[in-house]
């Protein structure tokens, strides 16, 4: 669970199915204490190099992976994020590499159903390939605090992110640099559920005044925890995807003694592509494995891919 180093933190400052919805929050006597009032604005970002690899911010309202996810927590409370806000690890945040900060996401665990909602706050990872870093209190409640990682589904919430981008004085092209006060960070409240299992959400206290171009409330993740259905997933390496099959046919024998390769055509608009991917692989821990001897074979494009 690597995160920017503070260097790189200041050379940075400048489809499932709908189903019923599942609400946590009752007991407001278990209350875990909340964090001064913070203030951030709206920032895409420059492009940027970690470990050799660049990344390219962008607003992409259309974003829609799926991968694995990872969490952090106690080691950066405290810590400033990308975003200028001091990390919160019992606040429904995350970090990812290129969404623009804040976006508003969908995050639902592939493994259990679970589905909750985050705001991006912060860069990372830059580990094995992760798509997104979630608070302690995400990974809680996405039932992946145990494990460490689980297989996610991310979707950009187009609509609420707009209106905080505009609200931000982001707007489209996301180039606004108003600030405005974050609302303090949400009480935590918890409840038994059936067979002893404690489960926490986050009841959200309301924004404090706001300056800027940001005129009612900011858009902030929902209470509760959907459950959808659990369709079976596989994970996979990819290698590297070609144009021309005898490239993908020669990658596809290099790494046949790692594990069980094959290459899957696909179409996009007019080009014809090879991929070549190795796998279906049991765990994570076996994926990281692998796309590391990939890596090392010189591969720096492969990545884990969860269909």
């Amino acid at each position: 669970m690597m995160r920017f180093t503070r260097l790189v933190l200041l050379f940075l400052a400048f489809g499932l199915s709908a189903c019923a919805e599942t609400t946590l929050v009752v007991d407001q006597t278990k209350m875990i204490t909340q964090q001064p009032t913070q203030t951030y604005g709206y920032k895409v970002g420059q492009p940027y190099q970690v470990d050799g690899v660049w990344y390219y911010p962008a607003v992409n309202y259309d974003y829609d992976e799926t991968g694995i996810a990872s969490w952090y927590g106690p080691g950066f409370v405290g810590q400033a994020t990308a975003s200028g806000e001091i990390y919160d690890q019992y606040a429904m945040t995350a970090a990812h590499k290129t969404l623009p900060l804040p976006t508003l996401v969908r995050v639902t665990n592939l493994e259990n159903g679970r589905q909750i909602q985050l705001r991006i706050n912060d860069r990372g990872p830059f580990v094995n390939n992760r798509i997104i870093d979630v608070s302690y209190r995400a990974a809680q409640l996405l039932g992946m605090d145990v494990n460490g990682t689980a297989r996610v589904r991310v979707q950009v919430m187009a609509d609420e992110s707009r209106q905080l981008a505009a609200q931000l004085g982001g707007g489209e092209a996301g180039l606004g640099s108003a600030k405005v006060a974050a609302a303090p960070a949400p009480k935590v409240v918890t409840q038994p559920l059936a067979g002893g299992t404690q489960v926490a959400s986050m009841a959200p206290a309301a924004p404090k005044s706001m300056v800027g171009q940001a005129t009612g409330p900011l858009p902030q993740p929902s209470t509760k925890v959907v459950l959808e259905p659990v369709h079976p997933t596989n994970l996979f390496v990819q290698a590297g995807a070609f144009l021309q099959i005898t490239n993908a046919n020669n990658l596809r024998s290099k790494l046949a003694g790692i594990a069980s390769a094959r290459i899957i055509p696909v179409q996009l608009g007019a080009q014809r592509f090879y991929r070549v991917r190795l796998g279906p692989i049991a765990t994570v821990a076996d994926a990281d494995r692998v796309l590391g001897q990939v890596i090392a074979m010189g591969n720096r494009d492969a990545r884990l891919i969860v269909e």
